[in-house]
């Protein structure tokens, strides 16, 4: 087994034109101008990566080449949440600033290509954690906590950026954003609710209550920072190389970013229900508890987080919301993929998770 992040066969119903791709490359990717047609055409090979619920990954190989090409998932109708257009505008941006994030190489809006919007970027080479360690891979726990703390300050890297003078702050509006976030996944949860779904009334009601005002030092956030979405140096693994998956990424509060990146960070000591719900190796001997995450990130931002347990407990609604969007998809229908049918028990782990968070807080 390889310890690197490995593409696999296409799945059925998610293939892609390879005439059309070959002819995209061709027409948009320098590295292509010069070759003819049959050869990228012979020598094109497409396989996708299995990981992920959200927008479709593939790996685009033509002889040592190899990039990643990203479109949205079969029958999706969020726009706002698959906009690759956008994506790639701000991977055009943010790439000079912070050379951890993909190169982007083109995109098309022309939906005759492929029936949407897509883009391509260079592969990042490295090794992705995933729920488990892969074979080859183990962590002492002093080795553990320092990857914890890695992944801590390059977030804090990430959040003090200059937006401005990036250029990058056409991006988002930090200005009620906070209160924007609120509504926005309230209504998104309600359109996406299935019958058999809860109904998270109390959590919307709670975070409208207790929302917090806009902070004054508003950032550049990624919005879905976390272990499998970091790239680390096959030869040396404890380096950070890249962080993907920069979708969701906006000009806001760092604090609804920490917050929704430790929505996923299931500790050791988590209740059995919790541990259902794992997807990264965050119950690591040595690995940073949240408590921890927390007062490391105060430490060094300077930021109050007296209040974290709102953005706690959003970032849990946030990530029901995800979950209950592509659980819908299953539900009616769009795709037949096992895992999507089985994110309503996240989605009811995490109703839970926030209700004792409520419960338990001084706010």
């Amino acid at each position: 087994m390889t310890i690197k992040d490995e593409a696999v066969k296409v799945r059925q119903g998610e293939e892609l034109n390879i005439e059309a791709v070959v002819k995209f490359l061709k027409e948009n990717i320098e590295a292509f101008s010069n070759i003819n047609l049959k050869y990228i055409s012979n020598n094109l090979l497409i396989e996708q990566y299995p990981g992920g619920f959200s927008n479709l990954t593939y790996l685009l190989k033509v002889g040592e080449k190899q990039m990643v090409l990203r479109r949205p998932p079969i029958g999706a109708k969020i726009k706002s949440a698959h906009d690759m257009v956008r994506e790639f505008k701000i991977l055009s941006a943010i790439y000079p600033v912070f050379p951890y994030c993909p190169k982007p190489l083109a995109y098309s809006e022309d939906e005759s290509i492929m029936g949407c919007s897509f883009y391509v970027m260079e592969k990042i080479q490295g090794i992705i954690l995933r729920k488990e360690l892969p074979e080859g891979i183990s962590f002492s726990k002093e080795q553990a906590r320092q990857l914890c703390e890695k992944l801590v300050d390059l977030h804090l890297y990430l959040h003090a950026i200059d937006v401005k003078k990036a250029g990058l702050d056409f991006i988002g509006k930090p200005a009620g954003y906070v209160a924007r976030q609120v509504q926005g996944w309230s209504e998104r949860y309600r359109k996406a609710k299935t019958d058999d779904a809860p109904d998270f009334e109390a959590v919307m009601s709670w975070l409208e209550d207790k929302k917090q005002p806009d902070t004054d030092r508003p950032a550049l956030i990624h919005n879905d920072y976390k272990f499998d979405n970091v790239v680390l140096n096959p030869e040396k693994q404890m380096e950070i190389v890249g962080v993907l998956d920069w979708e969701m990424a906006t000009y806001g509060d760092p604090l609804m970013d920490l917050g929704s990146s430790l929505a996923y960070w299931i500790e050791k000591n988590d209740p059995p229900e919790c541990q259902m719900i794992r997807s990264m190796p965050t119950d690591m001997d040595g690995a940073m508890t949240r408590l921890e995450i927390i007062e490391r990130y105060g430490r060094k931002s300077g930021r109050n987080m007296d209040k974290f347990d709102f953005y706690y407990c959003f970032g849990l609604f946030r990530l029901a919301v995800i979950a209950q969007q592509i659980y819908k998809r299953f539900h009616q229908g769009f795709t037949k993929d096992k895992r999507f049918g089985l994110l309503i028990h996240a989605v009811r782990v995490l109703e839970n998770m926030a209700l004792r968070v409520i419960d338990q807080s001084k706010l």
